[in-house]
């Protein structure tokens, strides 16, 4: 049986799944929510392996109907979802020991105005 740990990030006005075990092979998935306000539509996943960096793994938004930006991570590997401002989830499949680490939600506000 392999371990899959997610550490909330710190921070008053989000809250994250803070540790998470799981079975080799299963699905482990994270919940996010924030108490900002309504504007506050984008959400950010990434992760830190052990001894890396951290790495964006998808961006998701309530503006784009479902479709997350995962950029060079795969949809197999990784999903997530975003239905409402206040919340979203992220999802790690397929779960192996190479996958523990650290999980971390991030959000943001939108804006409509161009640099």
């Amino acid at each position: 049986v392999s371990l899959f740990f997610c550490y909330a990030s710190a921070g008053n006005d989000v809250t994250q799944t803070p540790l998470l075990w799981t079975e080799e092979g299963g699905s482990a998935t994270m919940e996010c929510s924030h108490t900002k306000d309504q504007s506050h539509i984008q959400m950010y996943w990434y992760r830190q392996l052990p001894g890396e960096t951290m790495e964006l793994v998808v961006f998701t938004s309530t503006a784009n109907s479902g479709e997350h930006d995962f950029g060079a991570f795969s949809k197999e590997k990784f999903s997530a979802s975003k239905t409402e401002a206040e919340r979203g989830t992220f999802t790690v499949k397929k779960v192996q020991p190479e996958d523990q680490g650290l999980y971390f939600c991030a959000v943001s506000q939108h804006s409509d105005t161009n640099p």
